[in-house]
């Protein structure tokens, strides 16, 4: 049976899953995005009013000039924006002996997922991000053979409070991997 660890801050809900035993020694970390209703309410609500400004002017005048047509080319535009590859939970499953797997799950019910083994993972990082507009964590493994970071959750941004459980996690797999290689 697994127990299960929730922390809610901001839009992000933070759930810790462990199993005990051999057979479910998964150690599932998952970062949920909490949708409100009511900005999925506002949304509709501004775009029926987008759209029905046009239509109505359609049928009073009989005809559509350059301003409504623009209207509605920004409504659409507005409307892919908002509906554009909402995400709804991203995971990482610690596999103590055998890796990480990285999953993220979006709103149509696609999942991505990606293992990473033990054996090539060096350490796991917390960032501290600093753009022009903002400033936000960052948790990354660093890969053997690999240039680069790769970023363990690639579309959201949850905050520290978040991460540091899954770092400490993390670091806890990768120094018990590094025991089990040096012993065989």
């Amino acid at each position: 049976m697994a127990e299960a660890l929730a922390i809610a801050v901001g839009k992000y809900t933070y759930v810790h899953e462990v199993g005990k035993g051999p057979p479910e020694a998964i150690d599932a970390h998952h970062i949920v995005v909490r949708r409100s209703r009511e900005k999925g309410f506002n949304l509709c609500l501004f775009t029926l009013i987008l759209f029905a400004y046009p239509t109505f002017l359609l049928f009073r005048q009989g005809k559509l000039d350059t301003l409504h047509i623009w209207s509605l080319v920004i409504m659409a535009l507005l409307m892919r924006l908002f509906l554009k590859k909402p995400v709804k939970k991203e995971s990482v499953l610690i596999l103590p002996a055998f890796g990480v797997q990285l999953e993220t799950q979006y709103g149509s019910g696609k999942t991505v997922r990606q293992f990473v083994p033990i054996s090539r993972i060096l350490k796991p990082v917390l960032t501290e991000c600093v753009t022009p507009v903002t400033c936000y964590w960052s948790l990354s493994l660093i890969i053997r053979g690999e240039e680069e970071l790769m970023l363990v959750f690639k579309e959201l941004r949850p905050p520290v409070k978040m991460l540091a459980p899954i770092w400490k996690a993390l670091c806890a797999a990768i120094e018990c991997g590094e025991r089990t290689e040096t012993i065989t």
